[in-house]
Parts: C-alpha cells; structure tokens; sequence
C-alpha cells in the first residue's frame, strides 16, 4: 500500500506542489501553483479573519459546483482543519442541514434565494452565514435577518490586505470533509474522508494508466465526477498533483439545474465551452462511451465502402493483443469518424477510465476499435476515495458469457453473465467476499457473496446521525452492500445496486 503518491504527499495542499511552477488551466482560469497557493493562503485568512469561521471548530457546507472557486475552498478549509461537506444530490439538502447544521453554507448566487427559503422554513436562521459565489440580486441582498452573508471575491480581495494566518500543521488521519450520498434504499450515509485516505486514492488513480504512457503536465483531464463525491475530488487532485489542464462536464454540475444533465455526445463536448487544451484522459461512465462508441461507428459506416475490412483488420489485432490508431486502416476509415465525432479530441485522446453504469462485455471489442486507445474498466463506490477494482489498460482479453447460476436472483445473473469484468483490487485496497456459498465453490463454481473492503483509500462510514456505522480503525472491513463474484483469473464482477 503506497498510500500517496510520493513522501512528500501528506495533506492535500502538498498536491499543489511550490516547484512545479509551468502554468496551467483549470476549468476557466490559467495558474500556476504558487498563484494558486497564494489564493489559496488569502481565503482561508478571510473565512478566519472575515467570515469568522473558527479552525477545528467550524465546518461549512459547500453548494458548488465543479470549479477553481470549489478547489480554492477546499484546500482553504483543509488547511485550516475547517470539516466541509458535500451532497452527491442536491436532493439530500434539507435532510443534510436537518441533521448535520453547518457553521456557514457557501454557494452560487442564482441559488441564494432557494436556499434562504430552506433555511428560514427550518427556523435555522441564526445559525448560517452564507458565502456567495457570483454577484446577488440587491434585492436579495437587504432584508437577510439574522443571516450572514459575504461574497466570495470581497472575501479573497479583503483578506489579501490583512496579515496571513499562519497554517498549523495538520494530521494526515485528520477528517477534511463528508460527502453525503443515499443508499440504494434512499437512507442518508456520509463518507468521512481524512488527507490520507485522498492521498491513497490519488496515487491509485495515478496508477490505472500504463507507465508507458504517465499522467503528465501535457496533458488535458477530463472528468464526469463530480468534485462533490469522493472519486471525484480524487480525479481533479490527481489532475493537480501531475500538473495537468483539468475539466469537468456539464452532467457534474450541482447547483442550478432543475433536471439531471444527459450523459450523451453533448455531455463529453460540454468541455470545449472552457478554454482548456484538448482533452487526452477522459474519465467517463459507461453511458458515455456507449454513446461515444455508437457515433464513432455509424460515422465510420456511412463515410466508407471500406468498413467491413477495416472491422475485420482492426478485430484481428485486438484478438493478437495489441491495438493501435496508426494503422492503415485508421487512416483509411476510422481517423476521418473519430473527428467527425470527437473533433480535435480524436488526435489527443490517449486514454479513457470507465466508472459508472453498466459496462457490458460484448461492448468492449467495438469500444476498443472506435478508439484504439487504452480502455480501463473500473468500479468506484461513495466509500472509497480511488477506484476499487480497475481493468489493466493493455489487457485485451475478452471471454464468453458464463451460464446463469442456478438460486441467484435476476441482478446478480445479469451482472455475473454479461457485464464486463472491473478487474482486480486496485492499490491500496483489499477486497474479500464474505456470505460465499462453500459447497458450491468446492464444486467448481467462481465464489459470489457480498462485497468487503478494507485499505487506506476507504473512508468511514456516517449514519444520518453522524454516527460511525464502519470503518472507524484501518483494519475494519466495511460492507459495500454489493454482491460480487470473482473469476478464476482474478478478476471481479459486481452486481452494482446504486444508480
């Protein structure tokens, strides 16, 4: 278990590393990590300083959507020991400030007049300040009560006239923040993530593409996480650490939308609205790659009487285990598709990293030739900060669907004969099954039973009362509430409940 990716990686401000000093752009805005650190420094004076926010004491919601504003903040209250939370929906809202009141709400403005209508239902007045992202209505911003409001530039701008506060230093085990999420049942669970357990998952992210091709200041991520999950955060720290351009998609926004953004073509060119370099990692769902997948062939079907043969050529050198975009038949049929669908991403994009939704296996060979590039299949959960189980980028293997097993229900057949396989553990975890059925095992059967993990990356499990259900020591396993099954090679499938 690495646990981070260097020594020197032990709280998340020491992903902003002072030596890297080339510029990059994040969502909308260029910076260089000094620039960054030195914002970083002038708002966590102003929520000590203006906004009255206590270290160790104080904790703060946070209703923002993906942006340097949310990582500016996050890395503000980390390292003042200031516990944020975040929501996976913005469903969860008013069980959250029911049962866990922050010290202060920090948010857009198009949502200040929702959320002061939530608050003063709830009598929960007294308890808030506000901190508000963008310019409020005047209207909005007279008459408040008893709540506080500040605005997030005033904040930043006034604090850099005021002596800094001097960061103590901070545990590594040390809780930073609960992302909230529901179960499959709709009960309210937190996450409680220390700096170890986000370091643990950056490292292992770091680890899902081949060394061959490492994450590196060249190149543009690209994510469909949403920085309020735990997977999420890890990815746009995984993009800082290494240095790189970094984007989220529409479909990550929280704040502002009356319904769910479609994971579709539309959802993966949302990132050309910033001005970030082509994208050259994408960490998609698998709705994203099936849609991906779909364009990029019936493009290459109707642009060409070559398709047939090209098909034919491509799916022979997966079957030898290699793939390439430089061949004869990429040139011929499958380059003039990929930019028809992707544009300048079809010459950029090395690398895809499939979470979410289910990824079925007669998917992989078509995806594998539409983009030629390596394809990893993983599977995250709200627990754990990196990805569980990760597919090798430059395994190429396909098998045949495995019978259904007899007494299992219709989920768990489905899952197990024809979802793709999410490899095995990544780094820094341990995986087991427990509730295996012995007898069939003996008999020759691959063992099912209910997923357990346990490693530096998987975070505690809360209640709605805040209270610790699992994983309060290193050594506990915690239950995913998922049923897996793992193959002779090694690898697993999971019967995913969650949507």
């Amino acid at each position: 278990f690495p646990v981070r990716p260097t020594k020197d990686q032990q709280v998340l401000l020491d992903f902003v590393k002072p030596d890297l000093d080339t510029p990059r752009t994040l969502w909308s805005t260029k910076v260089t990590n000094l620039e960054l650190r030195r914002r970083v420094d002038q708002f966590g004076t102003g929520l000590v300083k203006i906004a009255g926010l206590v270290p160790a004491d104080s904790n703060v919601l946070l209703l923002l959507n993906d942006g340097i504003e949310f990582l500016i903040t996050d890395l503000a209250l980390a390292s003042h020991s200031i516990p944020s939370f975040t929501l996976t929906s913005m469903s969860l809202l008013s069980p959250v400030l029911d049962s866990h009141p922050p010290t202060a709400i920090i948010t857009h403005a198009e949502f200040l007049p929702n959320l002061l209508e939530l608050i003063y239902d709830t009598h929960e007045g007294s308890h808030h300040t506000i901190i508000v992202v963008g310019e409020p209505k005047v209207k909005i911003a007279r008459g408040l009560g008893q709540v506080r409001i500040f605005k997030w530039n005033d904040i930043e701008r006034e604090a850099a006239q005021l002596e800094q506060v001097q960061v103590s230093p901070t545990d590594p085990k040390q809780v930073f923040t609960v992302s909230f999420y529901s179960t499959s049942s709709g009960e309210l669970r937190g996450t409680q993530l220390t700096h170890e357990n986000l370091t643990a998952g950056v490292a292992a992210t770091r680890a899902l593409l081949p060394l061959s091709g490492a994450i590196s200041p060249l190149d543009t991520i690209a994510s469909s996480h949403s920085m309020s999950s735990a997977f999420g955060r890890t990815v746009a720290y995984t993009a800082v650490y290494e240095g790189t351009n970094f984007a989220t998609f529409a479909s990550t926004k929280l704040v502002g939308t009356d319904e769910v953004a479609s994971q579709d073509l539309n959802d993966l060119k949302s990132v050309d609205t910033y001005p970030v370099p082509s994208p050259t990692i994408l960490f998609v769902s698998a709705f994203h790659l099936s849609a991906l997948t779909s364009a990029i062939l019936d493009h290459a079907k109707r642009s060409s009487f070559l398709y047939s043969l090209a098909w034919r050529q491509k799916l022979a050198g997966i079957l030898e285990g290699f793939t390439t975009k430089q061949s004869l038949w990429d040139r011929l049929v499958f380059d003039a598709a990929r930019m028809g669908v992707m544009g300048k991403g079809a010459g950029t994009v090395r690398g895809v990293v499939v979470s979410r939704g289910a990824l079925e296996t007669q998917a992989l060979t078509p995806s594998r030739i539409a983009l030629s590039v390596p394809l990893v299949n993983s599977y995250i959960h709200p627990l754990v900060s990196g990805p569980v189980l990760a597919s090798h980028p430059l395994d190429l293997q396909v098998f045949p669907a495995e019978p259904a097993s007899a007494g299992t229900s219709a989920t768990d057949n489905y899952a197990f004969t024809y979802l793709a396989p999410v490899g095995p553990p990544s780094i820094n975890i341990e995986a087991k099954l427990v509730g295996v059925d012995d007898t069939a095992v003996e008999n020759g059967s691959d063992p099912i039973g209910t997923l357990m993990l346990r490693g530096p990356s998987v975070g505690i499990v809360l209640d709605s009362e805040g209270k610790g259900v699992e994983g309060e020591k290193e050594s506990d396993w915690v239950e995913t509430g998922e049923r897996a099954k793992v193959l002779s090679n090694g690898t697993f499938k999971v019967a995913s409940v969650r949507k």
